[in-house]
């Protein structure tokens, strides 16, 4: 059995795709996760699945979430070892962080392609930041992310994958929780 966290995009928010955390736990027990455990209202789980293949993890919670609440929502999964390397390869690690929620993770779907990674970094987000690496990109915001430009929806529609974002203080606390 191995260990995965499952990153749900957009539920809980604004009253839409609304998700006890409770059931989500007793449906994906029920359909053969194990040791499942949620943090938080965001659509966190932590997980241990025989299943070897993130893409086959990710369309299996995908089809559960539509069977028994009945919208889609874009799954991203992850590993210990994946969320290990992004908060050991920050490159933000020298700012000055009075905020532990800085940086923030974008957690892609794929790595995009280079041309829309450069295209992408001609664009200007006042004084946010942001660096790419690997399936992930930094999120650095000068004022919050609550006022930023540099969302989900940008990045998507710019880099043409979907996009799932968690503070670094999340990050933080996912490792701890995947550590059984």
């Amino acid at each position: 059995m191995k260990t995965y966290i499952a990153l749900l995009r957009g539920i809980n928010v604004s009253g839409q795709k609304l998700i006890k955390m409770e059931r989500l736990r007793e449906v994906m027990t029920l359909e053969g996760f194990v040791n499942v455990q949620t943090y938080i209202q965001s659509g966190n789980i932590i997980f241990q699945s025989s299943e070897s293949h993130e893409l086959q993890l990710e369309s299996k919670i995908s089809e559960l979430i539509f069977k028994y609440f009945g919208f889609e929502v874009p799954v991203r999964i992850t590993s210990l070892e994946e969320l290990s390397w992004i908060r050991d390869n920050n490159p933000f690690v020298a700012e000055n962080a009075a905020d532990a929620t800085q940086p923030y993770i974008a957690f892609l779907s794929e790595i995009p392609p280079t041309d829309r990674q450069n295209d992408f970094e001609q664009l200007t987000f006042a004084q946010d930041r942001f660096i790419f690496k690997n399936r992930v990109m930094y999120l650095w915001y000068a004022d919050s992310a609550a006022n930023t430009k540099l969302n989900n929806q940008v990045i998507e529609s710019k880099l043409k994958v979907k996009a799932t974002s968690r503070n670094f203080k999340t990050l933080l606390k996912l490792i701890e929780l995947a550590q059984f």
